[in-house]
C-alpha cells in the first residue's frame, strides 16, 4: 500500500533535515552501541556541514511523507575513494528510514533509486557497508543482489561488512 510517498533529490535546502533524519534513523541503533560509541556516531551523522560536503559530491534520494523528510540515500559516485571503497566505484552512504516508517518498503525503492541512477550515469559497481546490528537493511541489500565481499575492520566495536553489485 503506497502511503502518498514521494521521492525527489534531495538540494541544500534540505541539508537540516536531512541532518535530523540521520540522527532519528539511525537512533534507532543507539542501545546497540556503547554510550561513547553512540556519542561518535551521533556527533558524526547530526554534523550539517558532513552532509552539506556530501550533497556537493553525490546525488541524494529522499522520501518525503506529509511535508517531512522520512528517508533518505546518497549515492557518491565513482572517483571518490574512501578507506573502503575502489576510487571506480559508485557507493551508497546514509540510507535511513524514520523508524516510524520502517517496513513499508521506503527503504528498499530508495536502494532502487540508488542502483538505477548509479547505472544510468554508467557506474560500473555499486558498493556499501553495512553493520551486524542493521539486520533489515542486510536483508534489503542480499535480496536485491548486493554480494558480502568481505568483512571490514570493526566500527564502534561492531562487524562491519562491505558488500558490492556489478551494474
Amino acid at each position: 500500500m503506497q502511503h502518498n510517498y514521494i521521492y525527489r533529490n534531495a538540494t541544500i535546502a534540505d541539508v537540516e533535515k536531512l541532518t535530523a533524519l540521520a540522527l532519528l534513523s539511525y537512533g534507532q541503533y543507539k542501545n546497540k552501541l556503547s554510550e561513547e560509541h553512540w556519542k561518535t556516531m551521533a556527533a558524526n551523522l547530526g554534523n550539517e556541514k558532513s552532509h552539506l560536503a556530501l550533497l556537493n559530491i553525490s546525488t541524494c534520494f529522499v522520501c518525503e511523507h506529509n511535508n517531512s523528510l522520512i528517508g533518505m540515500a546518497y549515492v557518491i559516485p565513482q572517483g571518490n575513494p574512501t578507506a573502503f571503497f575502489e576510487k571506480d566505484w559508485a557507493y551508497i552512504r546514509l540510507l535511513g528510514v524514520d523508524p516510524a516508517h520502517g517496513g513499508k518498503g521506503i527503504g528498499k525503492k530508495l536502494a532502487e533509486l540508488c542502483i538505477g541512477f548509479a547505472g544510468s550515469n554508467g557506474e560500473k559497481t555499486l558498493a556499501l557497508h553495512t553493520s551486524e546490528f542493521q539486520d533489515a537493511a542486510r536483508h534489503i541489500y542480499e535480496s536485491m543482489g548486493f554480494k558480502k565481499v568481505k568483512e571490514l575492520e570493526p566500527i564502534y566495536r561492531k562487524k562491519y561488512w562491505l558488500y558490492v553489485m556489478p551494474l
